[in-house]
């Protein structure tokens, strides 16, 4: 079994930070969401992956490397354009052969992995098997729609009235039959080959397409909220540990990890929280759910429920909260400027200015 990793998404959400870098590479917990995927396939026991690239290629391509770090042998595969998940299987057919394989969101999260999904394709070998799950917005994902005994009868890809509440997550197990199948459908009408309709040309041939309902956790990391999330559910696993460098004046509070190289002095972290190699906090708050990459330098301010990126610096700034920030970002306390109140008050009128 092979697996197909989808990581050349512009990733518009995400921007400004997907302006400089590829969003399969924002981390959480400090580490990139793709490496989770990647991590979650080596461990399902698939060795053959290839990885489809588009504009930051290059940037994906340094960070993953041949996938030897993962227990991965990993090709690229180039997509000039993002024409759809089905073009994706498209130009992977020689890579993918007649075996079967998986296909894997690169920037989607699964708690717990997909080991489990795999054996269970494995065992059973039906032409395709899809895992939902139950979503409070169905229309900004692909829909299924169950019969009463559990079946799956339509799909339909970002419905304006969905069928149902249970959205396709971003993994995808299939045999050789759904070539024929991404070769048989047309464009929709945003210009993509869409998956959705590749599954349904197999449903209306009498393919033997199952659905899995999962009730794990499940993100697709598409904006800096579900980055968020991820990162706090993460942390939640994260277990004390310091190896860098802490005075007596700082206070280490829950599952904090230091990494090695890191300074803390004159400061107070309550956990969950890392603090990555390098990075120096003094005088500073950071509190719950908060990953402090490498290298960064947080001086006289609070953070907390935050991801901070490589290389950034916050000076005497109180405070900060539910914020994704860049690599190389200054925030600091800028100069202050006077306050001016106009009023025309009427006779007998109170008024409380609190500055």
């Amino acid at each position: 079994m092979k697996a197909l990793v989808l990581s050349g998404g512009a990733g518009t959400r995400l921007r400004p930070i997907t302006h400089t870098s590829a969003k399969q590479l924002v981390p959480v917990a400090n580490k990139p969401i793709l490496f989770y995927g990647l991590e979650a396939i080596a461990d399902a026991g698939i060795t053959e992956v290839a990885i489809v690239v588009g504009d930051t290629e290059n940037e994906i391509r340094q960070a993953v490397g041949d996938g030897s770090d993962f227990g991965l042998d990993v090709t690229y595969l180039r997509q000039e354009a993002p024409l759809g998940l089905s073009h994706a299987v498209l130009i992977a057919r020689d890579f993918l052969g007649d075996d079967d394989f998986v296909m894997f969101l690169g920037d989607n999260f699964v708690f717990g992995g997909i080991t489990d999904s795999v054996d269970e394709f494995r065992k059973e070998r039906p032409d395709a098997q899809l895992l939902l799950t139950r979503v409070p917005d169905p229309s900004a994902f692909g829909v299924a729609e169950l019969d009463d005994v559990g079946r799956l009868v339509r799909l339909e890809e970002k419905p304006e009235q969905p069928r149902s509440d249970l959205a396709l997550v971003g993994v995808y197990l299939f045999g050789p039959a759904i070539h024929e199948a991404v070769r048989a459908i047309p464009p929709s009408p945003r210009g993509e080959l869409e998956i959705t309709d590749a599954i349904q040309w197999l449903l209306e041939r009498d393919h033997d397409v199952r659905t899995t309902v999962i009730t794990g956790y499940w993100k697709d990391t598409g904006n800096a909220a579900d980055i968020l999330d991820v990162n706090r559910r993460l942390l939640d696993l994260l277990e004390y540990r310091v190896d860098g460098d802490v005075d007596e004046t700082s206070e280490i509070v829950g599952r904090v990890r230091i990494d090695a190289g890191a300074v803390v002095r004159g400061s107070r972290i309550v956990g969950p929280a890392i603090i990555g190699p390098g990075t120096v906090v003094e005088n500073s708050y950071i509190g719950p759910s908060t990953s402090i990459a490498e290298d960064c330098v947080i001086r006289d301010s609070e953070i907390e429920f935050s991801i901070i990126l490589r290389e950034s610096r916050f000076d005497s700034i109180r405070r900060v909260e539910g914020s994704l920030v860049g690599r190389n970002v200054r925030v600091s306390l800028g100069p202050r400027v006077p306050a001016t109140h106009r009023l025309v008050i009427g006779d007998h009128g109170r008024v409380q200015i609190s500055s």
